[in-house]
């Protein structure tokens, strides 16, 4: 199956930005916030995975996501593990990862309803060129000032805990019951494995990787598709033109060539970093 080049959702959110990144065309000025760009792949099919770009102007909900079995318990097809790696942040931006300390489930459900629970949270600094590999089951809310991609499961549950008084639902009962509220640990990055190819996170739910400018081959097993998301840049493969701002989807045997100068995210599903990746 040859290259596709994914199309761009634009979703207006009250905390968007009308400023948002190279690749991007902003919002008119009297026109709704963006606050996320999704790659949507054709037609009626739930890939494993779901790319998005974000910008924040406001803190994001406090939330947490089922893992698979408690997704599969309700019926939902997967849970939601994400990543997201960190394009521009302002100074004091910030990023919310689990508890301080470990917090029991009526003491968590106290504090979503009375709001502490932001004291509950560790907010660490962020800043450009971070790396977050977030499972499920973490709680976690996303700072103001931010602009990301995010790779996840492709999966939409999310519950909220809290909201800063937003008017929207809640989903404290859910949420409680799935999250692990506890100190965040972070996921081992295995880093440069050879030169021009830097693991960021390898599973278990996805790999991703971060690749400069050059030639590639990346020869994917059956049935597993890959996305290719240039951060900066542009380049050719399997003879789809790309460029900083867009996304492809490539399986089997991929011929990548990305221009001198350009950095690009390679993901897809599993638990193991593709055997097969060699110079073009």
């Amino acid at each position: 199956m040859p290259a596709t080049l994914l199309a761009t959702h634009r979703v207006e959110k009250p905390w968007g930005r009308h400023r948002l990144w190279p690749g991007f065309a902003d919002p008119a000025p009297d026109g709704e916030p963006v606050g996320e760009i999704w790659f949507q792949t054709p037609g009626d099919s739930a890939p494993d995975l779901l790319i998005k770009y974000l910008f924040t102007s406001e803190k994001l909900s406090v939330q947490v996501h089922p893992d698979d079995d408690q997704a599969r318990a309700r019926g939902l097809p997967r849970g939601k593990d994400e990543c997201w790696v960190i394009l521009d942040a302002e100074p004091e931006s910030t990023i919310a990862l689990g508890t301080h300390e470990p917090v029991d489930d009526d003491t968590l459900l106290r504090a979503a309803r009375d709001g502490s629970i932001e004291q509950l949270l560790d907010w660490k600094p962020v800043k450009a060129g971070d790396f977050i590999y977030a499972p499920s089951r973490t709680i976690h809310a996303i700072g103001a000032g931010i602009t990301l991609i995010e790779v996840q499961q492709n999966s939409e549950t999310t519950y909220r805990l809290y909201d800063y008084g937003r008017p929207r639902e809640l989903h404290l009962e859910d949420g409680v019951a799935v999250a692990d509220a506890r100190p965040f640990v972070a996921a081992p990055m295995p880093g440069e494995v050879e030169p021009g190819r830097t693991i960021l996170v390898e599973g278990p739910k996805f790999v991703l990787e971060r690749w400069p400018g050059g030639e590639r081959t990346a020869i994917l097993p059956e049935g597993v598709t890959g996305w290719l998301v240039p951060v900066r840049g542009e380049g050719v493969v399997d003879g789809v033109a790309w460029q900083a701002g867009q996304c492809v989807t490539v399986t089997g045997e991929a011929q990548v060539h990305a221009a001198v100068g350009s950095d690009v995210l390679f993901a897809y599903p599993g638990d193991k970093r593709l055997e097969k990746l060699a110079p073009g």
